[in-house]
């Protein structure tokens, strides 16, 4: 079986609120990711930057036929404990969390980390299909049918986020295998899209030109509907080719080795666990 890969774009923009961008994601042929600072908790972009880069790290430093779930949950285990250090390090940064959503290509099919309210999506064809459960207040009240998803807009807790990576606790994340196929699009974005712009429009955006054309348009449409938060796209195309490519795209306050709590901790844990990088 030939092995399968990303072809990916990531897009990132602080919006037209904020002063800052929380948001960080990271592309490549082997691994899509987007963390975003939650909101109202100190330090949001660090949390972000520091798990995005705790996670693409782990990646780094795999090896080929490496168990996928394993080094996933290795990696956020990690961040997890990254993040506490932070914390004791610089005591203004408790309370610091982030959304993780993470797609990781190994050669033998795909992975999908998740926690919190970023969201992975699969464009397969003309229908669009959600690949994560928000981990939110509101998605709970829906589940339990206490409310319906029309009323999620107008909710007074609409934003709060239930779990997270975040530095006091062990994290909660959610690691499964998904099927992805050649010709598949996927697209992992922050809840600075998701809130504003409307799913048949996502669809329309996310079907049309290169993987760069439609993150960049999907961010532009957020900016668009009113930009009121944080914005990251990153869209990425199933392809025949070989995922263990060693570089990749930052975009957001990933971009920014300010935000890092310690870059080089990550690289050098993941190498101490035995792992080569060719």
């Amino acid at each position: 079986m030939p092995m399968l890969r990303f072809r990916p774009a990531a897009r990132s923009d602080r919006g037209l609120v904020r002063a800052n961008n929380e948001d960080s994601g990271y592309a490549s042929a082997g691994l899509l990711l987007v963390a975003d600072g939650v909101g109202g908790n100190a330090a949001g972009e660090v949390a972000s930057a520091s798990v995005a880069h705790v996670v693409a790290s782990f990646v780094l430093g795999s090896r080929e036929r490496q168990d996928p779930v394993a080094l996933l949950s290795d990696a956020v285990g990690y961040a997890f404990a990254h993040l506490s250090d932070g914390v004791r390090r610089d005591p203004a940064r408790a309370g610091m969390a982030t959304t993780l959503t993470a797609l990781l290509a190994d050669g033998d099919g795909f992975t999908l980390a998740h926690v919190g309210d970023s969201r992975g999506y699969l464009l397969r064809g003309p229908v669009l299909r959600q690949l994560t459960r928000d981990d939110t207040l509101v998605q709970e009240l829906i589940d339990e049918g206490r409310i319906t998803r029309q009323d999620v807009a107008s909710h007074p807790y609409r934003s709060v986020v239930v779990r997270s990576v975040a530095a006091e606790s062990p994290p909660v994340v959610s690691i499964v295998r998904v099927e992805l196929e050649p010709g598949d699009r996927v697209l992992l974005c922050s809840d600075g899209l998701t809130d504003l712009v409307p799913d048949d429009l996502i669809v329309r955006l996310l079907d049309d030109g290169s993987p760069t054309t439609a993150a960049q348009r999907l961010v532009d449409a957020a900016l668009a509907a009113g930009g009121r938060d944080n914005v990251t796209c990153i869209v990425g195309d199933v392809d025949d080719g070989n995922p263990h490519v060693r570089n990749g795209h930052l975009v957001g306050a990933h971009q920014n080795p300010v935000n890092l709590i310690d870059p080089a901790a990550a690289l050098a844990y993941s190498l101490e666990r035995g792992a080569t990088v060719e």
